[in-house]
Parts: structure tokens; C-alpha cells; sequence
């Protein structure tokens, strides 16, 4: 007996393929553009990757796509790391350093320095100053930034050496 003899499938089936067909089976993790350092610095980005904690600002550790380990995630809205980028502009721009720009300063917090621009959305991007290799952490709006960079801080150390980066 052929299977095309059956009755038609109706359409409780026909709503149940409809279901299947609009789920998506990707997962909801961010995508991020990954990095593309020299030989040298990736090896710290590397060394970095396996010293992040598995936890941030209360998140658990929830990496973005493509999987590098020249990035790394926390939580949803993701807190996203990428390691190695290239130095902001702001980094060596005279106002900020004397803080005349409203959107970007530069501190320090437990030891590692960072320039913090503020974004257009509302988020605020910090990026490693007086490292071997630039960082960029991005945090979302409404995220305290100041436990992110605290939890982040150790790791940041112990990776990546003081210096200027190449």
C-alpha cells in the first residue's frame, strides 16, 4: 500500500507544520564582529579568554557568535567583551585628557585604566589603556558599569601586561 493512498493530512497537521516552520533553532546569543589582531596580541587574548570569570556584574558567561576566544558575553542584553580591537581615536584625543569631552573620559578602576566613551543608545563602551593589547567591553544601558569593570578587573591583569600596545 503507497503512502499517497492515505487521507490528506488536514488541517490541525497543517497548523503543526506552520508551528515547526516559524521556530528557529539558532540560538539567541549576540553576534559580534571578531577582531583580527596580530599573532602576538591574540596569544594574550587567548591567555585573557581563559582567566574571564564565568561570572559578570551577576550574569553568567553567555558567548556571542561566531564562538572566538577573542570575544566573550554576560547576560541578555549581553555585556560583550572583544579583545584586541584597535585603539579608539579618543584614546590619544587632547580633550579627553583634559576632560573636555562630555562623551568620553579616562579613569581607572582597581588597577586597570580604561577610556569610557559613552554611545548614542545609551550604552557606554570602555576600552583598556596602558595594556598590551586593547580590550573593549561594551555594557548595556541600565547595567552598573562600575561591577562590571571590578569583576572584569583581575582577569584583565593577570592576562594582559602593563604596556603600550602595538
Amino acid at each position: 500500500m503507497s503512502i499517497f493512498r492515505h487521507r490528506p493530512l488536514g488541517l490541525p497537521a497543517l497548523a503543526l507544520l506552520l508551528g515547526v516552520a516559524g521556530c528557529s533553532f539558532a540560538d539567541d546569543s549576540a553576534s559580534v564582529a571578531v577582531p583580527s589582531p596580530a599573532a602576538k596580541t591574540a596569544a594574550l587574548c587567548r591567555e585573557l579568554d581563559r582567566a574571564l570569570p564565568s561570572r559578570v556584574d551577576g550574569q553568567d558567561r553567555r558567548d556571542p557568535t561566531p564562538a572566538s576566544p577573542l570575544t566573550a558575553g554576560w547576560g541578555d542584553p549581553a555585556i560583550i567583551l572583544r579583545c584586541g580591537v584597535e585603539r579608539p581615536a579618543k584614546m590619544t584625543d587632547q580633550r579627553v585628557s583634559e576632560g573636555g569631552d562630555p562623551d568620553a573620559v579616562a579613569g581607572g578602576v582597581d588597577g586597570v585604566d580604561w577610556l569610557m566613551e559613552k554611545q548614542d543608545d545609551g550604552a557606554y563602551r570602555f576600552t583598556t589603556a596602558n595594556r598590551r593589547a586593547y580590550v573593549e567591553v561594551r555594557v548595556p544601558k541600565g547595567r552598573d558599569t562600575s561591577s562590571v569593570l571590578v569583576d572584569l578587573a583581575p582577569a584583565m591583569k593577570k592576562a594582559i601586561p602593563e604596556g603600550i600596545a602595538d
